[in-house]
């Protein structure tokens, strides 16, 4: 069953196209996340399927109805800021009651066995009379979450809802949503411009460039198959290199410029310059006297704890690449650098 359904909407600012005619279909109980740099149009997209903006063109459907006209608060949608928006007047217990009230949603008693059973949820149960001045952070997150997901709506969602978390509370939180979505089932729409806690938290991941969906898919094949320079650059720390794609009998190989060959999993037709992704964590150091494998030169080595990264030239480019601390490398020594065929993605330009 389909959640919500974007039919080829667009949204302009000023004569300026924000949102460029997208066109997106997200399931019932379906995690999603919107991911993308400042000014990609992630939010205004959040913000039409809440009904807080007006979508210029296209369709918007909720649940298999029409609700490109509806105001919010007919959409049976509920929505967290990156603010939290609390009423800073009530209580904890008396803001997640507050939906429930305002919409008439069961008796009293009703009303409030469902306000504790989803402070219990999120862990906040001990703290119902407190007001959100004498939270914390992290617990005024909590509430935010717990008063948009009391009303059980048929789409949650949420707007940068960890961004104003330290790097420890961030990471709790995301253990907590993921925990949230198992437990509840609600079809979560998620924006973030953070790379690493779409992976983590979503079954999908729309990534947004300049008022486009740039490529969808798992957080696995965006990460291990960007299709694009903009994807691969986006979904985490890589190498990206320029060659000059030569073809065999279909075998496609890979020269760079100082004349050194990757060979390239699958079939290819048309040669010529193309561009390689490949991430740090896929490329093999090995000392200098391996037969096999790419000539460079270490350039630096960062440690890490755990791992080290070094960067390493490799005929007038620049890669880094991760290795193990057991034997630290100095700036100046000679590598080899072993990548295997089926890590390597060949790019659209």
């Amino acid at each position: 069953m389909t959640a919500v359904i974007l039919d080829n909407v667009t949204k302009t600012f000023n004569n300026t196209d924000v949102i460029k005619g997208i066109s997106l279909t997200i399931h019932k109980g379906e995690f999603v996340s919107l991911l993308g740099p400042s000014g990609c149009g992630k939010t205004t997209l959040l913000r039409m399927v809440a009904g807080l903006e007006t979508a210029s063109s296209g369709s918007i459907f909720i649940g298999g109805r029409d609700s490109t006209l509806l105001p919010p608060e007919r959409r049976d949608i509920a929505m967290v800021f990156q603010s939290y928006a609390l009423f800073p007047h009530l209580t904890v217990l008396q803001n997640v009651l507050f939906p429930l009230r305002m919409r008439g949603l069961g008796s009293r008693n009703q009303q409030l066995e469902r306000a504790r059973a989803v402070l219990d949820l999120v862990q906040l149960s001990h703290l119902t009379e407190r007001r959100p001045k004498e939270l914390s952070g992290g617990q005024q997150q909590r509430v935010a979450i717990a008063r948009a997901v009391v009303s059980q709506p048929q789409v949650l969602l949420l707007d940068e809802p960890l961004s104003n978390l330290d790097a420890r509370l961030r990471e709790s939180m995301q253990e907590e949503l993921i925990q949230l979505h198992r437990q509840t089932g609600l079809t979560t729409i998620f924006v973030t411009h953070d790379q690493e806690e779409a992976l983590s938290l979503s079954d999908r991941v729309v990534l947004l460039n300049t008022g486009n969906i740039e490529q969808q898919g798992t957080p696995s094949e965006l990460y291990a198959r960007p299709r694009t320079r903009f994807a691969a650059s986006f979904m985490g720390s890589t190498n990206l290199l320029r060659v000059q794609l030569d073809i065999d009998n279909g075998v496609g190989t890979a020269r760079l410029a100082g004349g050194q060959v990757i060979t390239l999993a699958g079939s290819y037709k048309a040669p010529g310059p193309r561009t390689v992704m490949v991430r740090q964590e896929d490329i093999q150091v090995l000392p200098a006297e391996e037969k096999t494998g790419l000539s460079g030169t270490v350039l630096t080595r960062i440690f890490l704890g755990s791992r080290v990264r070094y960067i390493v030239d490799l005929g007038g480019q620049t890669v880094r690449c991760l290795a193990s601390p057991d034997h630290l490398l100095e700036a100046g020594d000679s590598v080899k650098l072993s990548i295997s065929a089926d890590r390597l993605s060949l790019l659209a330009d």
